[in-house]
């Protein structure tokens, strides 16, 4: 693969809030450590993301010590919620799955529920080991996911994002591009590749950390979020529907579950051992 390395980590502690950017993160077994623990629901416990609600995108979650969050979001003030006690769950149904969580405090329902115009609630995920198993279909026994999509971590590379450029100003809508990465909303941003090498991974190394590339990535609305505005386009999923689509989904990235722990950092070697 040449001389491969990681060019960024993303960290979106509450699902489908702006993320962060951090020089180096911890990965667990469940993905990187502070990761996609909280989520919003409805009022029938459904999570909302930016399929429905494209304005989460303004909407940005820092990290506390201890694993709380400070929220904010533009025309709101700032709110740190710390992580609720565990005394009583909620089902939160991530994509018709049941999940127990916990409640956060009532100011964290009602800050949310003022940003949205929306009834809804913040629940954090207490215990990563055991809530949510990963798709059986593509996981090992005992392998578990915080409130990510599906997988615990997202790898996309740099040379595939600018193949998709490429593409896409050939298109009809080619004034939407090109597209900065945080459409896809990956953890592990990688620079060095060859474009689309990553369909051919099946176990990779970030410095010492293994990892085994699980399924690619299926992509849906969410990718036409301007993640600036939080206006919604018609790119990258039309090229992606021309270019990408096999077995019906539109493809780009590749879903990672850790197979050892430790801590990675940006600049660190990519290396693929299968």
């Amino acid at each position: 693969m040449g001389n491969a390395d990681l060019q960024s980590i993303h960290v979106y502690p509450v699902k489908a809030f702006r993320g962060i950017a951090p020089r180096q993160a911890t990965v667990e077994p469940w993905g990187l450590a502070g990761d996609r623990r909280w989520v919003v629901i409805d009022d029938g416990g459904k999570i909302v993301t930016q399929r429905e609600q494209p304005r989460l995108a303004l909407a940005a979650a820092e990290p506390m010590p201890g694993g709380g969050v400070r929220l904010s979001a533009p025309g709101l003030d700032p709110l740190t919620v710390d992580v609720p006690e565990p005394v009583a769950t909620v089902p939160a149904s991530v994509f018709g799955t049941k999940v127990e969580a916990v409640p956060a405090s009532d100011a964290a329902h009602d800050w949310c529920t003022s940003c949205l115009g929306a009834e809804v609630r913040l629940v954090h995920m207490d215990d990563p080991a055991t809530r949510r198993p990963v798709d059986p279909e593509y996981a090992l026994p005992g392998e578990t996911v915080s409130f990510a999509d599906g997988y615990p971590l997202l790898v996309t590379t740099v040379a595939s994002l600018d193949a998709l450029n490429s593409l896409m100003a050939e298109g009809d809508h080619a004034a939407e591009g090109p597209l900065p990465m945080n459409r896809f909303r990956p953890n592990l941003v990688v620079a060095g590749t060859e474009a689309w090498a990553e369909d051919h991974w099946s176990r990779i190394a970030v410095g010492e950390v293994e990892f085994r590339v699980a399924k690619a990535s299926g992509r849906c609305i969410v990718t036409t979020v301007d993640q600036d505005s939080g206006v919604r386009g018609r790119e990258p999923l039309r090229t992606l529907a021309r270019h990408r689509k096999i077995d019906g989904r539109l493809l780009f990235g590749q879903n990672l579950v850790p197979v050892s722990s430790g801590i990675i950092r940006v600049g660190d070697p990519v290396r693929v051992l299968a």
